[in-house]
């Protein structure tokens, strides 16, 4: 069990004690809601207090707090595409995944007749928006059944089966949120915008589950709305997120919401336009101080390896967790092979897995049910320590 931790593969392992110790949230619970969310670390906290206290120093509303704000945005912008591959201009500010997809969503210029397809596991937000553009424009919407492609199967073909002359977007999550598989995202958008349609096909992805998980670069991906949150993955403030927007699809994105920090006006201060990048979609006043509490998060993960490494110290905790649970007689496994991700989601049959949930709370271990499919999930961060899941796997044992 040990030797998959071995130093040679984790270089940075043996500094993962005291990086823990940065997480107030992680000291009296074992924690496996990483993707509902994670617990946002001592040095975010501190940048956020830091940032209030600023505000103030400088005036709530002066000159010197404006300019303030703008750079913070900027570095909070700077910071996010670094870590996922892109540059600045494509990055818009938002206050969560939700958020992010409806600006993409909402901001197409939709026609009665046009087609939007979405997968079988999307989160019921998305459902939601979809279900009003559906009553409010007369669009058709259609499912792809990606689940049924968990253990065999190729998503990228019944994607391909899937897609029609008139549809305008396609709507998928990079790791889906209910099941935990990784969708081979490149090869997904590159047939959606190489078919034959009668406009361009647009992908929106809900990002809320790879974000801070998967080493990401946006850029080569080429989904052209890449929508994601800060308080998941990356553990940092809940009501902080962003939207990648392709420079490609800018200009066919229009702003649903209209506010000062996305436009651009005249020196009687008169609106002329919006911003040439994504600040286009961003609105008027935020909660600031949120920024540097990012920033802080980011950075902190940025100490304990590489993207890569922490991913693949992930896998192999996600791994250990799924021999473990297959190895219980009362449990079923939904992935019939370990796990690429940090989401492992499993069943009891014959259990009430809301009972499970509030058992296992009880004994000090942090998990989730998923409605849809009948599931319960565990989440599994890099930050995960071996002695934990062998905790989880026990009190699971004995609820059976």
């Amino acid at each position: 069990m040990t030797g998959i931790f071995a130093p040679q593969v984790f270089p940075a392992q043996a500094s993962l004690a005291s990086h823990r110790t940065q997480f107030p949230g992680l000291t009296n619970k074992a924690y496996f809601n990483y993707g509902g969310q994670g617990p946002l670390p001592q040095c975010a906290l501190e940048a956020i207090q830091q940032s209030y206290a600023q505000i103030q120093q400088l005036g709530p509303f002066s000159s010197r707090s404006y300019d303030w704000v703008v750079e913070e945005a900027a570095q909070t912008r700077a910071a996010i595409a670094a870590a996922l591959g892109t540059t600045s201009q494509t990055i818009t500010l938002t206050e969560n995944v939700s958020a992010g997809c409806n600006i993409a969503l909402w901001g197409i210029d939709w026609r009665s007749g046009d087609h939007l397809l979405l997968s079988d596991c999307e989160h019921h937000s998305i459902l939601a928006s979809v279900q009003e553009l559906q009553r409010r424009f007369g669009i058709e919407v259609s499912t792809c059944p990606l689940q049924e492609t968990l253990n065999e199967g190729d998503p990228v073909a019944v994607l391909a089966q899937s897609l029609r002359p008139n549809t305008r977007l396609v709507v998928l999550s990079h790791i889906l949120w209910n099941t935990g598989q990784l969708l081979p995202l490149a090869d997904m958008t590159a047939v959606c915008h190489s078919y034959p349609s009668l406009q361009p096909m647009r992908v929106l992805v809900d990002a809320a589950q790879s974000v801070g998980m998967v080493p990401l670069n946006l850029d080569e991906l080429e989904a052209d709305f890449y929508a994601f949150t800060g308080h998941k993955w990356w553990c940092g403030p809940e009501g902080l997120g962003g939207l990648y927007v392709r420079p490609e699809a800018l200009d066919a994105l229009h702003p649903t919401f209209a506010g000062w920090r996305g436009i651009t006006v005249d020196r009687a201060g008169h609106p002329t336009g919006w911003k040439p990048d994504g600040q286009r979609y961003e609105m008027a006043t935020s909660a600031y101080p949120l920024y540097g509490g990012l920033r802080a998060a980011i950075a902190l993960h940025q100490q304990w390896g590489t993207a890569q490494e922490r991913y693949q110290r992930l896998q192999a905790l996600s791994r250990l967790l799924w021999q473990q649970l297959a190895e219980l007689p009362d449990v079923f496994c939904l992935r019939s092979k370990p796990p690429e991700t940090g989401l492992v989601s499993f069943q009891l049959p014959g259990k009430s897995h809301s009972q499970l949930v509030k058992f296992l709370e009880a004994n000090g271990c942090m998990i989730r049910v998923i409605l849809e499919p009948d599931c319960v999930r565990a989440c599994i961060h890099y930050l995960t320590l071996a002695s934990e899941i062998e905790q989880l796997v026990e009190a699971i044992r004995q609820f059976t």
